[in-house]
Protein backbone atom coordinates (compact mmCIF):
# COMPACT_ATOMS: atom_id res chain seq x y z
CA UNK A 1 0.00 0.00 0.00
CA UNK A 2 2.70 2.49 1.01
CA UNK A 3 4.80 1.51 -2.01
CA UNK A 4 1.80 2.09 -4.30
CA UNK A 5 1.27 5.57 -2.85
CA UNK A 6 5.00 6.31 -3.20
CA UNK A 7 4.99 5.23 -6.86
CA UNK A 8 1.92 7.30 -7.67
CA UNK A 9 3.54 10.43 -6.18
CA UNK A 10 7.02 9.94 -7.63
CA UNK A 11 7.88 12.76 -10.10
CA UNK A 12 7.82 11.75 -13.75
CA UNK A 13 11.38 12.98 -14.25
CA UNK A 14 12.73 10.42 -11.74
CA UNK A 15 10.93 7.45 -13.29
CA UNK A 16 12.09 8.53 -16.77
CA UNK A 17 15.73 8.91 -15.74
CA UNK A 18 15.66 5.51 -13.98
CA UNK A 19 14.21 3.83 -17.06
CA UNK A 20 16.09 5.48 -19.94
CA UNK A 21 18.83 7.71 -18.51
CA UNK A 22 19.62 11.17 -19.86
CA UNK A 23 22.12 12.12 -22.56
CA UNK A 24 23.69 15.32 -23.94
CA UNK A 25 21.42 15.04 -26.99
CA UNK A 26 18.40 14.89 -24.70
CA UNK A 27 19.52 18.03 -22.89
CA UNK A 28 20.15 19.90 -26.14
CA UNK A 29 16.67 18.99 -27.44
CA UNK A 30 15.07 19.99 -24.12
CA UNK A 31 16.98 23.31 -24.02
CA UNK A 32 15.82 24.25 -27.54
CA UNK A 33 12.22 23.25 -26.76
CA UNK A 34 12.39 25.22 -23.51
CA UNK A 35 13.56 28.30 -25.42
CA UNK A 36 10.64 28.02 -27.84
CA UNK A 37 8.17 27.76 -24.96
CA UNK A 38 9.78 30.66 -23.08
CA UNK A 39 9.32 32.90 -26.13
CA UNK A 40 5.60 32.07 -26.08
CA UNK A 41 5.32 32.32 -22.29
CA UNK A 42 7.02 35.73 -21.90
CA UNK A 43 4.20 37.94 -23.27
CA UNK A 44 1.47 35.66 -21.90
CA UNK A 45 2.81 35.75 -18.33
CA UNK A 46 2.85 39.56 -18.33
CA UNK A 47 -0.54 39.85 -20.05
CA UNK A 48 -2.21 37.51 -17.56
CA UNK A 49 -0.82 39.44 -14.56
CA UNK A 50 -1.93 42.78 -16.03
CA UNK A 51 -5.38 41.38 -16.83
CA UNK A 52 -5.60 40.33 -13.16
CA UNK A 53 -5.02 44.00 -12.17
CA UNK A 54 -1.50 43.21 -10.91
CA UNK A 55 1.99 44.32 -12.03
CA UNK A 56 3.45 42.34 -14.98
CA UNK A 57 6.43 41.04 -13.00
CA UNK A 58 4.05 38.94 -10.87
CA UNK A 59 3.32 36.86 -13.95
CA UNK A 60 7.02 36.47 -14.72
CA UNK A 61 7.81 35.41 -11.14
CA UNK A 62 5.06 32.78 -11.39
CA UNK A 63 6.23 31.43 -14.75
CA UNK A 64 9.81 31.12 -13.50
CA UNK A 65 9.27 29.67 -10.01
CA UNK A 66 6.12 27.61 -10.54
CA UNK A 67 7.08 26.66 -14.10
CA UNK A 68 10.36 25.13 -12.88
CA UNK A 69 8.78 23.24 -9.96
CA UNK A 70 5.76 21.90 -11.90
CA UNK A 71 8.12 20.24 -14.38
CA UNK A 72 10.55 19.07 -11.67
CA UNK A 73 7.93 17.53 -9.37
CA UNK A 74 4.93 16.89 -11.65
CA UNK A 75 3.60 13.69 -13.16
CA UNK A 76 3.54 14.66 -16.84
CA UNK A 77 6.43 14.23 -19.25
CA UNK A 78 5.71 17.41 -21.20
CA UNK A 79 3.62 19.63 -18.91
CA UNK A 80 4.45 23.35 -18.91
CA UNK A 81 3.14 25.26 -15.90
CA UNK A 82 2.71 28.90 -15.03
CA UNK A 83 0.03 31.59 -14.81
CA UNK A 84 -2.93 30.85 -17.09
CA UNK A 85 -5.82 32.88 -18.44
CA UNK A 86 -8.30 30.65 -16.61
CA UNK A 87 -7.22 32.24 -13.30
CA UNK A 88 -7.63 35.87 -14.36
CA UNK A 89 -11.13 36.43 -12.99
CA UNK A 90 -10.50 34.53 -9.74
CA UNK A 91 -7.16 36.25 -9.10
CA UNK A 92 -8.57 39.72 -9.81
CA UNK A 93 -11.53 39.09 -7.49
CA UNK A 94 -9.43 37.74 -4.59
CA UNK A 95 -6.87 40.56 -4.93
CA UNK A 96 -9.65 43.17 -4.93
CA UNK A 97 -11.41 41.67 -1.89
CA UNK A 98 -8.39 40.80 0.25
CA UNK A 99 -5.45 42.73 -1.24
CA UNK A 100 -2.33 41.17 -2.75
CA UNK A 101 -1.25 39.68 0.60
CA UNK A 102 -4.60 37.92 0.78
CA UNK A 103 -4.06 36.52 -2.72
CA UNK A 104 -0.61 35.24 -1.71
CA UNK A 105 -2.02 33.48 1.33
CA UNK A 106 -4.89 32.01 -0.72
CA UNK A 107 -2.35 30.73 -3.29
CA UNK A 108 -0.26 29.05 -0.59
CA UNK A 109 -3.42 27.52 0.96
CA UNK A 110 -4.46 26.26 -2.48
CA UNK A 111 -1.04 24.65 -2.88
CA UNK A 112 -1.44 22.83 0.42
CA UNK A 113 -4.95 21.67 -0.60
CA UNK A 114 -3.53 20.31 -3.87
CA UNK A 115 -0.85 18.42 -1.94
CA UNK A 116 -3.52 16.90 0.32
CA UNK A 117 -5.52 15.91 -2.79
CA UNK A 118 -2.41 14.15 -4.11
CA UNK A 119 -1.81 12.23 -0.86
CA UNK A 120 -5.44 11.02 -0.72
CA UNK A 121 -5.10 10.05 -4.42
CA UNK A 122 -7.81 12.38 -5.68
CA UNK A 123 -6.19 12.64 -9.11
CA UNK A 124 -8.37 9.88 -10.53
CA UNK A 125 -11.55 11.54 -9.24
CA UNK A 126 -11.22 14.62 -11.47
CA UNK A 127 -12.14 12.50 -14.50
CA UNK A 128 -15.68 12.07 -13.09
CA UNK A 129 -16.55 15.77 -13.50
CA UNK A 130 -19.21 15.80 -16.24
CA UNK A 131 -17.99 17.00 -19.63
CA UNK A 132 -20.77 19.63 -20.08
CA UNK A 133 -19.67 21.19 -16.76
CA UNK A 134 -16.05 21.48 -17.96
CA UNK A 135 -17.09 22.98 -21.31
CA UNK A 136 -19.57 25.32 -19.60
CA UNK A 137 -17.13 26.84 -17.15
CA UNK A 138 -14.29 26.95 -19.70
CA UNK A 139 -16.49 28.86 -22.15
CA UNK A 140 -17.66 31.16 -19.35
CA UNK A 141 -14.07 31.88 -18.33
CA UNK A 142 -13.21 32.63 -21.98
CA UNK A 143 -16.00 35.23 -22.15
CA UNK A 144 -14.88 36.81 -18.87
CA UNK A 145 -11.26 36.98 -20.09
CA UNK A 146 -12.26 38.68 -23.34
CA UNK A 147 -14.53 41.08 -21.46
CA UNK A 148 -11.75 41.97 -19.01
CA UNK A 149 -9.60 43.19 -21.93
CA UNK A 150 -12.05 45.82 -23.20
CA UNK A 151 -10.34 48.60 -21.23
CA UNK A 152 -6.90 48.14 -22.81
CA UNK A 153 -8.24 47.02 -26.20
CA UNK A 154 -10.14 50.31 -26.57
CA UNK A 155 -7.65 52.40 -24.59
CA UNK A 156 -10.20 53.49 -21.98
CA UNK A 157 -9.04 55.59 -19.01
CA UNK A 158 -10.42 53.50 -16.16
CA UNK A 159 -8.38 53.37 -12.96
CA UNK A 160 -9.98 50.25 -11.44
CA UNK A 161 -12.13 47.74 -13.32
CA UNK A 162 -14.63 45.91 -11.04
CA UNK A 163 -14.48 42.10 -11.13
CA UNK A 164 -18.22 41.42 -11.63
CA UNK A 165 -19.53 41.09 -15.20
CA UNK A 166 -22.49 43.46 -14.85
CA UNK A 167 -20.41 46.07 -12.99
CA UNK A 168 -17.77 45.88 -15.73
CA UNK A 169 -20.41 46.43 -18.41
CA UNK A 170 -21.75 49.50 -16.61
CA UNK A 171 -18.26 51.02 -16.23
CA UNK A 172 -17.34 50.32 -19.85
CA UNK A 173 -20.49 52.00 -21.14
CA UNK A 174 -19.85 55.04 -18.93
CA UNK A 175 -16.30 55.45 -20.35
CA UNK A 176 -16.96 54.49 -23.98
CA UNK A 177 -16.60 58.11 -25.11
CA UNK A 178 -12.89 57.95 -24.10
CA UNK A 179 -12.08 55.37 -26.79
CA UNK A 180 -8.51 55.67 -28.10
CA UNK A 181 -8.65 54.74 -31.81
CA UNK A 182 -4.87 54.37 -32.00
CA UNK A 183 -5.10 51.64 -29.32
CA UNK A 184 -7.83 49.90 -31.34
CA UNK A 185 -5.63 49.97 -34.45
CA UNK A 186 -2.69 48.50 -32.47
CA UNK A 187 -4.94 45.77 -31.01
CA UNK A 188 -6.56 44.84 -34.34
CA UNK A 189 -3.18 44.80 -36.09
CA UNK A 190 -1.86 42.54 -33.31
CA UNK A 191 -4.71 40.06 -33.79
CA UNK A 192 -4.09 40.12 -37.54
CA UNK A 193 -0.39 39.39 -37.04
CA UNK A 194 -1.13 36.46 -34.69
CA UNK A 195 -3.62 34.92 -37.14
CA UNK A 196 -1.28 35.44 -40.13
CA UNK A 197 1.74 34.06 -38.25
CA UNK A 198 -0.15 30.90 -37.31
CA UNK A 199 -1.10 30.35 -40.95
CA UNK A 200 2.05 31.33 -42.83
CA UNK A 201 4.94 31.01 -40.35
CA UNK A 202 3.68 28.56 -37.69
CA UNK A 203 7.19 27.93 -36.36
CA UNK A 204 7.44 31.52 -35.09
CA UNK A 205 5.08 32.32 -32.18
CA UNK A 206 2.67 35.12 -33.10
CA UNK A 207 2.66 36.73 -29.62
CA UNK A 208 6.41 37.37 -29.63
CA UNK A 209 6.13 38.99 -33.10
CA UNK A 210 3.32 41.18 -31.77
CA UNK A 211 5.25 42.20 -28.67
CA UNK A 212 8.36 43.05 -30.70
CA UNK A 213 6.68 44.95 -33.55
CA UNK A 214 4.18 46.82 -31.38
CA UNK A 215 6.92 47.88 -28.97
CA UNK A 216 9.07 49.13 -31.84
CA UNK A 217 6.10 50.95 -33.39
CA UNK A 218 5.19 52.74 -30.16
CA UNK A 219 8.83 53.67 -29.50
CA UNK A 220 9.65 54.71 -33.08
CA UNK A 221 6.40 56.52 -33.94
CA UNK A 222 5.70 57.82 -30.44
CA UNK A 223 2.14 56.50 -30.59
CA UNK A 224 -0.26 57.86 -27.94
CA UNK A 225 -1.08 54.52 -26.30
CA UNK A 226 -0.51 53.23 -22.79
CA UNK A 227 2.46 50.91 -22.27
CA UNK A 228 3.66 48.68 -19.44
CA UNK A 229 6.09 51.45 -18.46
CA UNK A 230 3.50 54.25 -18.43
CA UNK A 231 1.17 52.29 -16.14
CA UNK A 232 3.52 50.23 -13.98
CA UNK A 233 6.96 51.81 -14.36
CA UNK A 234 10.10 49.67 -14.53
CA UNK A 235 10.00 45.94 -13.84
CA UNK A 236 12.68 44.19 -11.73
CA UNK A 237 15.37 42.12 -13.39
CA UNK A 238 15.74 39.66 -10.49
CA UNK A 239 13.49 37.37 -8.48
CA UNK A 240 12.45 38.70 -5.04
CA UNK A 241 13.41 37.00 -1.80
CA UNK A 242 10.75 34.60 -0.46
CA UNK A 243 8.39 36.17 2.08
CA UNK A 244 5.82 34.41 4.25
CA UNK A 245 2.60 36.46 4.52
CA UNK A 246 1.06 37.33 7.85
CA UNK A 247 -1.17 34.45 8.99
CA UNK A 248 -4.12 34.52 11.38
CA UNK A 249 -7.07 32.20 11.96
CA UNK A 250 -9.48 34.89 10.78
CA UNK A 251 -7.59 35.33 7.49
CA UNK A 252 -7.48 31.58 6.92
CA UNK A 253 -11.23 31.32 7.51
CA UNK A 254 -12.01 34.20 5.14
CA UNK A 255 -9.71 32.94 2.39
CA UNK A 256 -10.61 29.23 2.54
CA UNK A 257 -13.43 29.42 -0.10
CA UNK A 258 -11.11 31.28 -2.49
CA UNK A 259 -8.28 28.81 -1.84
CA UNK A 260 -10.63 25.90 -2.62
CA UNK A 261 -11.66 27.63 -5.88
CA UNK A 262 -8.01 28.11 -6.90
CA UNK A 263 -7.10 24.52 -5.98
CA UNK A 264 -10.09 23.06 -7.84
CA UNK A 265 -9.37 25.08 -10.97
CA UNK A 266 -5.65 24.27 -10.82
CA UNK A 267 -6.40 20.54 -10.47
CA UNK A 268 -8.84 20.48 -13.38
CA UNK A 269 -6.72 22.63 -15.70
CA UNK A 270 -3.47 20.79 -14.99
CA UNK A 271 -4.96 17.32 -15.47
CA UNK A 272 -6.78 18.39 -18.65
CA UNK A 273 -3.49 19.72 -19.98
CA UNK A 274 -1.73 16.48 -19.05
CA UNK A 275 -4.42 14.47 -20.88
CA UNK A 276 -4.01 16.65 -23.98
CA UNK A 277 -0.24 16.10 -23.83
CA UNK A 278 -0.76 12.33 -23.56
CA UNK A 279 -3.00 12.43 -26.63
CA UNK A 280 -0.43 14.37 -28.65
CA UNK A 281 2.66 12.38 -27.62
CA UNK A 282 1.27 8.93 -26.81
CA UNK A 283 2.44 9.09 -23.19
CA UNK A 284 0.70 8.49 -19.87
CA UNK A 285 0.81 10.96 -17.00
CA UNK A 286 0.67 10.25 -13.25
CA UNK A 287 -2.30 12.27 -12.00
CA UNK A 288 -1.46 12.24 -8.28
CA UNK A 289 2.17 13.17 -8.87
CA UNK A 290 0.91 16.01 -11.06
CA UNK A 291 -1.30 17.31 -8.25
CA UNK A 292 1.63 17.12 -5.83
CA UNK A 293 3.84 19.08 -8.22
CA UNK A 294 1.11 21.68 -8.70
CA UNK A 295 0.76 22.00 -4.93
CA UNK A 296 4.49 22.48 -4.34
CA UNK A 297 4.64 25.02 -7.17
CA UNK A 298 1.73 27.10 -5.87
CA UNK A 299 3.18 27.26 -2.36
CA UNK A 300 6.52 28.43 -3.80
CA UNK A 301 4.85 30.88 -6.20
CA UNK A 302 3.07 32.54 -3.28
CA UNK A 303 6.29 32.79 -1.27
CA UNK A 304 8.12 34.42 -4.21
CA UNK A 305 5.45 37.02 -4.94
CA UNK A 306 3.73 35.20 -7.78
CA UNK A 307 0.20 34.16 -8.74
CA UNK A 308 -1.67 30.84 -8.76
CA UNK A 309 -0.23 28.47 -11.36
CA UNK A 310 -1.40 25.42 -13.25
CA UNK A 311 -0.69 23.45 -16.42
CA UNK A 312 -0.95 25.54 -19.60
CA UNK A 313 -2.39 23.60 -22.55
CA UNK A 314 -1.10 25.89 -25.33
CA UNK A 315 2.43 26.09 -23.89
CA UNK A 316 2.47 22.33 -23.28
CA UNK A 317 1.48 21.72 -26.92
CA UNK A 318 4.25 24.09 -28.04
CA UNK A 319 6.71 22.13 -25.91
CA UNK A 320 5.80 18.85 -27.61
CA UNK A 321 5.90 20.35 -31.12
CA UNK A 322 9.31 21.91 -30.37
CA UNK A 323 10.80 18.45 -29.76
CA UNK A 324 10.97 18.20 -25.96
CA UNK A 325 12.04 14.81 -24.62
CA UNK A 326 11.72 15.05 -20.82
CA UNK A 327 10.44 17.38 -18.05
CA UNK A 328 13.83 19.12 -18.22
CA UNK A 329 12.36 21.12 -21.14
CA UNK A 330 9.84 22.70 -18.77
CA UNK A 331 12.59 23.46 -16.27
CA UNK A 332 14.68 25.04 -19.04
CA UNK A 333 11.72 27.18 -20.11
CA UNK A 334 11.78 28.70 -16.61
CA UNK A 335 15.55 29.24 -16.83
CA UNK A 336 15.21 30.99 -20.20
CA UNK A 337 12.48 33.25 -18.79
CA UNK A 338 14.79 34.22 -15.95
CA UNK A 339 17.49 35.09 -18.50
CA UNK A 340 14.98 37.20 -20.47
CA UNK A 341 13.96 39.06 -17.32
CA UNK A 342 17.59 39.58 -16.34
CA UNK A 343 18.68 40.99 -19.71
CA UNK A 344 15.60 42.46 -21.38
CA UNK A 345 13.67 44.17 -18.54
CA UNK A 346 14.30 47.72 -19.88
CA UNK A 347 12.91 46.73 -23.30
CA UNK A 348 9.94 44.69 -22.10
CA UNK A 349 8.30 47.75 -20.50
CA UNK A 350 7.92 49.43 -23.92
CA UNK A 351 5.20 46.96 -24.97
CA UNK A 352 1.76 48.62 -25.43
CA UNK A 353 -1.07 47.26 -23.28
CA UNK A 354 -3.37 47.17 -26.33
CA UNK A 355 -1.08 44.51 -27.87
CA UNK A 356 -1.19 42.39 -24.71
CA UNK A 357 -5.00 42.76 -24.65
CA UNK A 358 -5.10 41.48 -28.23
CA UNK A 359 -3.00 38.44 -27.28
CA UNK A 360 -5.45 37.59 -24.49
CA UNK A 361 -8.41 38.11 -26.81
CA UNK A 362 -6.95 35.39 -29.06
CA UNK A 363 -6.33 33.18 -26.00
CA UNK A 364 -9.98 33.68 -24.96
CA UNK A 365 -11.19 32.71 -28.44
CA UNK A 366 -9.07 29.54 -28.37
CA UNK A 367 -10.48 28.72 -24.89
CA UNK A 368 -14.09 29.33 -25.90
CA UNK A 369 -14.74 25.69 -26.87
CA UNK A 370 -17.07 26.79 -29.69
CA UNK A 371 -16.78 23.43 -31.44
CA UNK A 372 -17.58 21.47 -28.28
CA UNK A 373 -20.41 23.83 -27.32
CA UNK A 374 -22.04 23.13 -30.71
CA UNK A 375 -21.63 19.38 -30.17
CA UNK A 376 -23.27 19.51 -26.72
CA UNK A 377 -26.11 21.70 -28.03
CA UNK A 378 -26.97 18.77 -30.33
CA UNK A 379 -26.71 16.31 -27.42
CA UNK A 380 -29.53 15.22 -25.06
CA UNK A 381 -31.50 17.96 -23.31
CA UNK A 382 -29.93 17.23 -19.91
CA UNK A 383 -26.41 17.97 -21.23
CA UNK A 384 -27.61 21.23 -22.78
CA UNK A 385 -29.18 22.35 -19.49
CA UNK A 386 -26.01 21.56 -17.51
CA UNK A 387 -23.85 23.41 -20.06
CA UNK A 388 -26.00 26.55 -20.11
CA UNK A 389 -26.42 26.66 -16.33
CA UNK A 390 -22.69 26.27 -15.69
CA UNK A 391 -21.88 28.90 -18.32
CA UNK A 392 -24.39 31.40 -16.91
CA UNK A 393 -23.28 30.91 -13.29
CA UNK A 394 -19.60 31.21 -14.24
CA UNK A 395 -20.20 34.54 -15.97
CA UNK A 396 -22.76 36.06 -13.60
CA UNK A 397 -22.05 34.54 -10.17
CA UNK A 398 -18.87 32.65 -9.28
CA UNK A 399 -16.68 29.93 -10.75
CA UNK A 400 -16.66 27.74 -7.64
CA UNK A 401 -20.45 27.93 -7.28
CA UNK A 402 -20.85 27.24 -11.01
CA UNK A 403 -18.82 24.01 -10.80
CA UNK A 404 -20.69 22.84 -7.68
CA UNK A 405 -24.11 23.64 -9.17
CA UNK A 406 -23.19 22.06 -12.51
CA UNK A 407 -21.99 18.81 -10.91
CA UNK A 408 -25.04 18.70 -8.62
CA UNK A 409 -27.47 19.23 -11.51
CA UNK A 410 -25.67 16.71 -13.71
CA UNK A 411 -25.84 14.14 -10.89
CA UNK A 412 -29.57 14.74 -10.34
CA UNK A 413 -30.31 14.42 -14.06
CA UNK A 414 -28.18 11.26 -14.28
CA UNK A 415 -30.05 9.69 -11.34
CA UNK A 416 -33.34 10.65 -12.98
CA UNK A 417 -32.31 8.96 -16.22
CA UNK A 418 -31.25 5.82 -14.36
CA UNK A 419 -34.57 5.66 -12.51
CA UNK A 420 -36.52 6.01 -15.75
CA UNK A 421 -34.45 3.36 -17.51
CA UNK A 422 -34.92 0.82 -14.71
Amino acid sequence: MLRSIHDSLQPKIISLFKRQGYSKDDFFADAIAGLAVAIVALPLAMAIAIASNLPPERGLFTAIVAGFLISAHGGSRYQIGGPTAAFIVTVATVAMKHGYEGLVLATIMAGLILMIMAFVRAGEMIKFIPYPVIVGFTSGIALLIAFSQIRDFFGLSIANVPPDFIDKLTVYIAHLHETNFVAIVVALASIGIIVAAKRYIPRIPGPIIVVTLSGLAVWGLNLPVETIESRFGAIPSMLPSPVLPEISFEKLRLLLPDAITIATLAAIESLLSAVVADGMAGTRHKSNAELLGQGIANVASGLFGGLPATGAIARTATNIKAGARTPVAGMMHAVWLFVFMLLLAPLIVKVPLAALAAILMVVAWNMSEIKHVKEIMNAPKSDRIVLLLTFALTVLVDLNFAIQAGIALASILFIDQMMKST
